[in-house]
């Protein structure tokens, strides 16, 4: 199923989405049991919201190996671990704002994200399942001048506002190893890899982070991108006011958001 938060009327609601229709249900977030209001919405009628308010965001890098060489980096031999700002968090159809403060490289990042369902702590990989709600798609925008020379650190490179779009649903019933990811950036395809290239599948990734760290439901994981992204091509490709950018991975859907200059 496809869970999603949205806003109509200047009310928030909580849907399944199905047969391009938004039906309404009364849900205890990231619990299995909902019923349905009745009532049903039209999908261009509605504001989408992330579709999970997070307590944490957990994101790891450099894990495809196409990714870690493009960018002059060794394959890690253990995930390599950043956070991101939850006031980073936007959602489907919500601009990427270039902040004033570094907007000259901001970058583009595919990403499939893992939502966790219930509390997870010192998981095994084979309990792994039992934890996460379901997947969506990500954008980890990243300002590469704050991550790369500025601060030579990734905290706020990765974590200005709206630099971490989700959306536009999480999706629960999918297979998340072997799945086609994709960027495409004004009808563009930058980046086009497959799930099953990951060093650390999301099995592992939730295994090795709920030892690390109690992930509470909700927090969302954003578990690596492929090869593509803008500073490592050859002239860099960076995001620039009017641009258009969708993350699609097969059997979730399309993240878009447009891109715009902070005011």
């Amino acid at each position: 199923m496809k869970f999603l938060r949205f806003i109509s009327k200047e009310k928030q609601h909580y849907g399944i989405f199905k047969d391009n229709k938004v039906f309404e249900i009364n849900w205890r977030t990231f619990e299995n049991d909902f019923e349905f209001t009745g009532k049903i919405f039209d999908i261009n009628e509605i504001k989408f919201l992330p579709p999970s308010d997070p307590p944490n965001i957990i994101a790891l890098g450099l894990n495809y190996k196409e990714h870690a060489e493009e960018g002059g980096h060794e394959v890690p031999n253990e995930p390599i671990i950043f956070l991101k700002a939850t006031t980073s968090l936007t959602g489907h159809l919500s601009p990427i704002i270039l902040p004033k403060q570094a907007p000259n490289e901001v970058d583009y990042e595919c990403e499939l994200v893992v939502v966790i369902g219930k509390k997870c702590k010192n998981v095994s990989e084979e309990e792994v399942k039992e934890y996460i709600f379901g997947y969506t798609c990500g954008n980890d925008v990243s300002a590469r001048d704050c991550q790369l020379k500025r601060d030579k650190q990734w905290a706020r490179g990765k974590s200005f506002d709206t630099f971490c779009p989700i959306g536009p649903w999480i999706e629960t019933e999918i297979e998340p190893t072997n799945l086609r990811i994709k960027t495409i950036l004004n009808g563009n395809v930058m980046q086009d890899s497959n799930t099953s290239k990951m060093i650390f599948n999301v099995y592992q990734i939730v295994s090795y982070l709920s030892k690390q760290m109690t992930l509470l439901p909700g927090t969302i994981i954003l578990t690596g991108t492929p090869s593509g992204v803008g500073f490592a091509r050859k002239p860099p490709i960076f995001l620039k006011e009017g641009d258009i950018v969708e993350v699609d991975i097969e059997g979730i859907g399309t993240l878009k958001n447009f891109v715009i200059e902070e005011k």
